[in-house]
């Protein structure tokens, strides 16, 4: 056992009432929280979960309460058509948890008698449910100890203990170290605790260590710089992957769209017809042959993903109906004002955007 490991065991007690007798007094208010002391509607923390990865508090929880109107448990997402699912997801990103989300709901509903399991191994049997939001439910609705452990916790930890080696590579040990901290005894509400320590005290920047309840025994602050912690390793330049999105408008003004496969990026999403994006492809663009004439807008769309960055040359014509459908013969035909009635991600908002400029421009 390392000197680290020790030092938690002899800490925890300490550290566990310091930050429960905090949480009790300034825990966050939020949608999806029971007061502190009480047991979660894991419905709850299962949403909100999975919104909030990748993403804020203050960007979810609009999100949440629509959520919680449209479908206000697992047994109403169960019975919902996955387009109204993608379509109220627009603007969360990263569409697979959207999808994910159906597919829990109608196993939960089926298999379960719209009851989550109580258990984190039987919760990590679930479409989209990996070890993180499986600890979250188990411990939030359920009271069971198990390590919830997200990025602020990870902060909190690497500060709390001077973890030196860097992230990505930290994360197995900052994982036993938060182990080795949650207690048997409202498990729950100090995960929440440590998630809120890490969004309101212990921030990337210009931590508040005057005011933190766990500061006396926090190594990083007796270092002087606990702003340094995690450490990270330097990242490298995101790839580049360019195509050409083929805009293309009916005589009727309408805009042929079409359904991305149901695996893969922005799966089941809608989606302008297109070339493949290469990385290291060219902006020259790639254009169909039979359908046309082409023009280009003049700039193309960029676009960030997490691991790479796209650009799409877009180009646009107007057809005659059954002439656009050979570029998507399951396609469907979009009037620009209905646009929003459909799952299209970010992405392809901006290839509409220029090419109805473009269009509109033409006269």
């Amino acid at each position: 056992m390392t000197k680290t490991h020790i030092a938690v065991r002899q800490d925890s007690r300490r550290h566990v009432r310091a930050l429960i007798g905090w949480f009790d007094q300034f825990a966050r208010t939020l949608p999806w929280r029971a007061p502190p002391g009480t047991p979660a509607d894991p419905y709850r923390v299962w949403l909100s979960e999975i919104m909030l990865q990748q993403t804020t508090v203050a960007a979810v929880t609009p999100y949440f309460q629509e959520f919680l109107k449209r479908w206000p448990d697992i047994n109403a997402l169960a019975a919902a058509p996955l387009d109204d699912v993608l379509v109220a997801w627009q603007g969360l990103g990263y569409y697979a948890r959207a999808r994910n989300l159906v597919k829990c709901a109608k196993v939960v509903a089926r298999d379960h008698g719209g009851v989550f399991p109580r258990d984190a191994q039987a919760l990590l049997q679930l479409p989209g449910i990996g070890p993180y939001t499986a600890a979250a439910i188990a411990a939030i609705a359920f009271g069971r100890p198990e390590a919830v452990v997200d990025g602020n916790v990870e902060r909190v930890i690497a500060r709390l203990y001077a973890v030196e080696a860097p992230l990505p590579a930290a994360k197995p040990e900052l994982r036993r170290l938060a182990a080795a901290l949650t207690p048997g005894k409202r498990p729950g509400d100090y995960a929440q605790a440590m998630m809120d320590l890490g969004a309101t005290i212990c921030t990337p920047r210009n931590p508040k260590c005057a005011i933190c309840p766990v500061a006396d025994g926090c190594r990083a602050r007796a270092r002087g710089d606990p702003e340094t912690y995690p450490r990270r390793d330097r990242r490298a330049n995101k790839p580049v992957r360019r195509g050409t999105a083929w805009f293309t408008v009916n005589e009727k003004g309408e805009i042929l769209l079409r359904r991305r496969p149901e695996k893969g990026l922005l799966g089941g999403m809608m989606e302008v017809p297109g070339s493949p994006w290469r990385e290291g492809g060219s902006l020259e663009p790639a254009l169909p042959e039979g359908v046309g004439p082409w023009r280009v807008v003049a700039a193309p769309v960029a676009h960030v993903f997490t691991h790479f960055r796209l650009e799409l040359t877009v180009a646009w014509t107007r057809v005659r109906a059954k002439e656009g459908e050979k570029l998507a013969p399951e396609g469907v035909w979009a009037a620009p004002a209905r646009l929003a009635d459909y799952a299209l991600p970010s992405v392809m908002k901006k290839v509409c955007a220029a090419g109805l400029k473009a269009v509109e421009g033409d006269g």
